[in-house]
């Protein structure tokens, strides 16, 4: 048995329940703090037991873990293998965090494949049809999908989410950070110290994005509430003139 079964047995004996808490490197990171029944008392009888273990409590992780909860609910089936690109990247490490709970809660499994590319992933073999794979989880915040909204109405062009795209040869797409924005993951990655990096991305929409933000509350939401309703009406009517 290894040291994280270990430390999963010994919470779950301790009333800590698991499901809700995320367990990786020597750390036991809090998703959600009423559910999974971490008190002080636990903790210190935890780490009384597993001294090299460092308990993480964040306001603003648990934020992230319940946004990407209402994706993830709906996104996953029990047993799924799930393909995460290499957690070199910030958002990648942010969500192989986010993601560890599930292998308990639907008893997924977690697939770490560095610079992950769908060509060597079809190449290889990974996919349905390989039976290896079922899913890929990809790094699309709500920022890089607002800055893809705005970059799409600054040209004129036809508006389409980039978290449309549900399935590329053969395998789901699932996108378990759309609703977060950046700034959380920022926000927390600098709290917890984590040795990652962004990947920058400049220009007129992020410009925009960070102008309208000054006048606007929680503006990403509502431009993406916004798209996400133009879609959906669109497809709609287009449905009704097909038939």
């Amino acid at each position: 048995m290894t040291e994280k079964q270990d430390v999963v047995k010994f919470l779950q004996r301790n009333g800590v329940e698991t499901r809700f808490v995320s367990i990786l490197d020597e750390k036991v990171y809090v998703n959600n703090l009423k559910l999974s029944r971490f008190s002080r008392k636990k903790e210190e009888i935890f780490l009384n037991n597993f001294p090299n273990y460092n308990v993480r409590r964040s306001k603003v992780f648990q934020k992230i873990c319940t946004r990407a909860s209402r994706i993830l609910k709906d996104a996953l089936r029990p047993g799924d293998k799930i393909l995460i690109p290499s957690n070199d990247n910030c958002v990648n490490k942010t969500m192989q965090i986010v993601l560890e709970p599930y292998t308990r809660k639907y008893g997924v499994e977690l697939m770490i494949i560095p610079e992950l590319d769908f060509k060597d992933i079809k190449l290889s073999g990974v996919g349905q049809n390989g039976s290896k794979a079922d899913s890929v989880a990809l790094p699309l915040t709500l920022d890089g999908e607002v800055e893809n909204i705005l970059d799409l109405m600054i040209h004129g062009e036809k508006l389409m989410l980039l978290s449309s795209q549900t399935e590329n040869e053969g395998i789901k797409m699932i996108y378990p950070l759309i609703n977060v924005p950046k700034s959380w993951i920022e926000s927390w990655v600098e709290i917890e110290g984590l040795s990652c990096v962004f990947e920058g991305h400049e220009g007129i929409p992020k410009e925009m994005l960070e102008f309208l933000e000054g006048f606007i509350p929680d503006v990403r939401e509502k431009i993406m509430h916004s798209a996400v309703y133009i879609r959906r009406n669109v497809n709609t009517i287009t449905q009704k003139n097909i038939n």
